[in-house]
């Protein structure tokens, strides 16, 4: 019996306890102890993210609006890039002006998807698109909110006017780049929690 129990471990025995964290592993093969540390590592890196698209997007709002609407527009590279003050009721560059109601409930339940999805995220890349999408939803929630003509019907402010191409910002940007990066994360097959699968 004592032979038996040396083998295969007890309960109270170092050989048990021993093997524990072994078979406690995270994502990526991590083991367990490490898991947590780490996932709110990559937590806080959206937020962080998030927060910095967020403020750079509402500061560069407050100066167009202070500084350039009701102005002519100023020429960045001659008729190719130009900073033009646009009050957009519509959804990202201009589309669905008839839908504001509409696209201020989709950009709340994208903050409230990313939310909790956070609570699973493993994978840096994902942090960071994420934290992108985050904010930018939060830039021009803020906006539908907040502005004129009145609470979750506000008209976005959108500046940045490329030449034959829509009117948009900061906000408009940190969502298309975020996309951008889910989808190319998604071809190569790495998941939120950090796993990578292969079709």
């Amino acid at each position: 019996m004592a032979e038996a129990e040396r083998i295969i471990g007890t309960p109270d025995s170092p050989e048990g306890a021993e093997t524990e964290p072994e078979q406690s592993s995270g994502p990526e093969g991590h083991e367990g102890a490490g898991v947590r540390p780490r996932g709110k590592r990559r937590i806080a890196v959206l937020f962080a993210v998030a927060a910095f698209a967020y403020v750079l997007d509402l500061v560069s709002k407050m100066i167009v609006v202070a500084k350039l609407e009701h102005h002519a527009p100023i020429e960045i590279i001659g008729d190719w890039l130009k900073f033009e003050a646009i009050r957009n009721a519509g959804a990202a560059f201009g589309f669905g002006e008839a839908f504001t109601v509409i696209f201020t409930v989709i950009a709340a339940a994208v903050i409230v998807v990313i939310a909790r999805l956070a609570r699973k995220l493993y994978s840096l890349p994902w942090a960071i698109a994420l934290g992108l999408l985050l904010g930018g939803a939060l830039g021009n929630l803020t906006d539908r909110i907040f502005r004129s003509p009145g609470v979750f019907e506000g008209a976005v402010v959108d500046f940045i006017a490329p030449k034959h191409f829509a009117v948009f910002n900061l906000a408009d940007s940190a969502i298309v780049c975020g996309g951008i990066l889910i989808v190319l994360l998604s071809f190569k097959g790495l998941d939120p929690d950090g796993t990578v699968h292969k079709d």
